[in-house]
């Protein structure tokens, strides 16, 4: 989870972490009326393009998409066989594009920083007894362990196609499956260690 933190400062992580993820949500909800090709792929554009500015420690992270070209090519499939396939190559850009700009926040955003922006939003549970910190862990949680699954992914792939000579596909459903159910005990471990989720009062 912290090893998709970018440790090199660049100046995406200056900017305040709730100004980035309103930036995301708003940036979501105007892409998605949109179903131009040129649009979607000049998001697309653009969006590679703060990659590179972000440096090559950045770009290298471009390549945690590769495990969704399967979801890709069948919805591009499907789109070619209902004869729209401009509408299919839009639709696709613009889901490339809101991923990689996901990422990109959550490489350039510290945990503590995403639940201090999301913690305010979530202050109306006290009124029914739940910590807003409590769910804002996991609602940080959550986004930061995206990219990680995605990276886990890769990983299985890679070592798969390197014993086996051939990419691994559904083979790897079962081990990334145990590799999720570790990961995800591992990490409640080590919550219980620090003396669990967090509550509304903060140390």
């Amino acid at each position: 989870m912290i090893s998709l933190y970018l440790p090199e400062r660049t100046w995406l992580h200056g900017l305040p972490a709730g100004g980035k993820l309103l930036a995301l949500a708003l940036l979501s909800l105007a892409a998605g009326p949109f179903d131009s090709l040129p649009v979607m792929a000049g998001l697309l554009a653009v969006t590679l393009a703060l990659y590179v500015a972000l440096g090559r420690a950045a770009l290298r992270q471009v390549a945690l998409v590769r495990p969704m070209w399967p979801i890709f090519a069948i919805l591009l499939a499907f789109h070619a066989w209902n004869g729209d396939i401009v509408f299919g190559l839009a639709v696709l850009a613009r889901l490339l594009a809101m991923v990689l700009l996901a990422n990109a926040v959550t490489m350039t955003t510290r945990m503590d920083d995403m639940m201090d922006a999301v913690e305010p939003i979530l202050s109306p549970l006290r009124l029914v007894g739940v910590s807003p910190r409590a769910v804002a862990l996991a609602v940080a949680m959550m986004i930061r362990f995206v990219p990680l699954l995605f990276a886990l992914w890769e990983a299985l792939g890679e070592s798969y196609r390197a014993r086996a000579g051939r990419r691994g596909g559904w083979r790897l459903l079962a081990p990334f499956c145990i590799q999720t159910l570790r990961l995800s005990h591992h990490t409640a471990e080590a919550l219980a260690a620090r003396g669990g989720a967090p509550g509304g009062t903060r140390r």
